[in-house]
């Protein structure tokens, strides 16, 4: 397992964290993921040969990490520019920050999987590299 590209590639994760509760709408996001996704994948592809699959999923958990973080000391700031997540917050019984830690825990491990998804399709879309 290549720790030191995932924590490296995680870093998107904290920008984008930041960037979200400053700067970017959350419907510009996705679109913004899309592209930190297929370099994500790339990145993985050139720089490892075995378990990239479970690269990606783990590049996704410590993404959350990083996000969730950010969130929470930023909340107030976050949920201001979020006003959907803000309601959405307001209709639920627990802690905006607790359901944060839930929903960005969920949201790790899917996009895990889907970033995993990504490396697995542009490994067959790539031709083979040697490794190191």
């Amino acid at each position: 397992m290549n720790w030191k590209l995932i924590l490296q590639l995680s870093m998107f994760g904290l920008a984008m964290g930041l960037a979200t509760a400053f700067v970017v709408a959350s419907s510009v996001e996705p679109f913004c993921w899309l592209v930190i996704f297929i370099i994500f994948a790339y990145l993985i592809v050139k720089r490892t040969s075995r378990q990239r699959f479970l690269h990606g999923v783990l590049l996704g958990v410590v993404n959350s990490i990083w996000i969730t973080a950010v969130h929470i000391i930023f909340l107030n700031r976050y949920l201001a520019g979020h006003l959907s997540e803000a309601r959405m917050m307001d209709t639920l019984a627990a802690s905006p920050r607790l359901m944060m830690v839930v929903f960005g825990a969920a949201a790790g491990l899917v996009s895990g999987i889907v970033i995993g998804v990504f490396v697995l399709v542009m490994a067959k879309l790539l031709p083979p590299t040697e490794v190191t």
